[in-house]
């Protein structure tokens, strides 16, 4: 959100000390002063106005729960309780939200944001000031001025101010972070407010540079205030945050992703699904449980294809059971099944397959059933859309959000494995079991 914000190595000339405040009203920087005046009586702790603390613990709230919707969120350290100039990396639009969603309310966070880019036209900067609590800067010229006008009394009223030091956003996960900018230092000591180091990771994935939202989890590390703040110092101790924290992930988890993103891993479910509605005894949600969880941004395209695959497959073998003496192998039946669904297909036609998600009985065993009976191909596929596809399609979508809300645990995937290994042969058993 604070896209190039002017931080840096800034002139003092007088030329910049003028009325030319590009986005910066009179009216701002006179508010924010009178929420100052009086806060710093000695002997107090100074707090940000009560209107402030509410709104920013709105804004925390909203955040964490985009998100949790989107990965989740881990964090470790906390801010000082008092005024003070955060410095974080800066690799991702992503970062404004995470840092507002992670800094305590109770320092009303606040962001320089790029007066030209972010303060521009009237909806863009409602949305910037609302969403992202953050206040103008000019980029060429006077930045440095904007940064004491505005963020000086928000400091000595208790604010944390938040300033990306790189200037723009770069680095991306590989941890290149860019030279940083003498600006946010000059600003803490001008006020006599502590830096606070911030790292963060994840959020190049979660929302990267020129591309899409897409689900990834966070990690922020807070440090302690730097006693002896300059520029090359505060990169210093990002960097060492950003080290400790670097998700852990699971060889195995990542080999499946990759496989899961690719062309073989959707024509591998369409196979699975296609040939499951003929013989083969493993269910589709069986690889939507591996596949989705592990890679989610593929789950809707691999859940669509096997629901499509698996209906594909129900009209094979309708047409091949129709009038002829075909016997596909069909493992892990029971005859009590074929009874089943033969007498609930002669009495409902097509309509009887939607017994099938819930009765236990393979969508194969309803699939040879209903040719035997003639049923219709055309009231089959749309019977058989209804239920089958439908139940592929819910499960897929539950599967493909525990993926997105399970990513802060994915060194675990292996142990997830042996899970569904388990919890898939129990229901098996259980099934088989019932139906004998």
């Amino acid at each position: 959100m604070t896209k190039n914000a002017a931080t840096g190595p800034l002139s003092r000339t007088g030329g910049d000390t003028g009325g030319d405040t590009e986005g910066v009203t009179e009216g701002d920087t006179r508010a924010e002063r009178l929420a100052a005046g009086g806060a710093e009586a000695a002997g107090r702790r100074v707090r940000p106005a009560f209107r402030l603390l509410v709104a920013a613990w709105l804004r925390r709230r909203f955040w964490r729960t985009v998100l949790f919707l989107t990965g989740g969120l881990t964090v470790k350290g906390k801010l000082p309780k008092s005024g003070c100039v955060v410095v974080a990396n800066h690799s991702s639009h992503a970062d404004t939200a995470v840092l507002l969603a992670t800094l305590g309310a109770a320092r009303a966070p606040r962001v320089a944001a790029a007066a030209d880019y972010w303060f521009r036209n009237r909806v863009r900067r409602l949305v910037c000031s609302v969403l992202a609590a953050a206040f103008p800067v000019r980029r060429h010229g006077g930045g440095y001025f904007d940064l004491q006008d505005i963020a000086g009394p928000m400091l000595r009223a208790g604010h944390a101010v938040v300033v990306f030091p790189e200037g723009t956003r770069g680095g991306g996960e590989g941890g290149d972070v860019g030279e940083f900018r003498r600006g946010a230092v000059e600003l803490a000591v001008s006020n006599g407010v502590p830096v606070v180091p911030v790292a963060l990771s994840g959020t190049a994935r979660l929302l990267p540079k020129g591309g899409r939202l897409r689900p990834h989890a966070v990690r922020v590390r807070i440090g302690r205030p730097l006693t002896t703040p300059d520029a090359d110092t505060a990169r210093s101790a990002v960097l060492e945050l950003l080290a400790e924290c670097r998700p852990r992930d699971s060889r195995v988890r990542r080999r499946i992703a990759r496989l899961a993103l690719s062309w073989r891993g959707l024509g591998l479910v369409a196979v699975w699904s296609f040939t499951e509605a003929l013989s083969w005894p493993l269910l589709p949600e069986l690889a939507l449980a591996v596949l989705c969880v592990a890679a989610p941004r593929a789950g809707l395209r691999l859940t669509v294809s096997a629901a499509v695959a698996s209906v594909a497959g129900g009209l094979v073998a309708l047409a091949l059971y129709s009038g002829t003496s075909v016997e596909l192998p069909q493992p892990l039946t029971t005859s009590r099944m074929h009874t089943t669904a033969q007498k609930e297909v002669r009495l409902e036609g097509a309509r009887a397959v939607r017994h099938q998600p819930a009765s236990g009985i393979p969508y194969k065993v309803y699939a040879a059933e209903a040719g035997r009976a003639g049923v219709p191909a055309g009231a089959w596929a749309l019977r058989s859309t209804a239920a089958r596809g439908q139940r592929i399609v819910g499960v897929g979508l539950v599967l493909t959000l525990t993926g997105v809300l399970s990513q802060r645990w994915r060194r675990f995937f292996s142990q997830y494995l042996i899970f569904v290994g388990v919890a898939f042969t129990a229901l098996f058993a259980l099934v088989i079991s019932a139906w004998r």
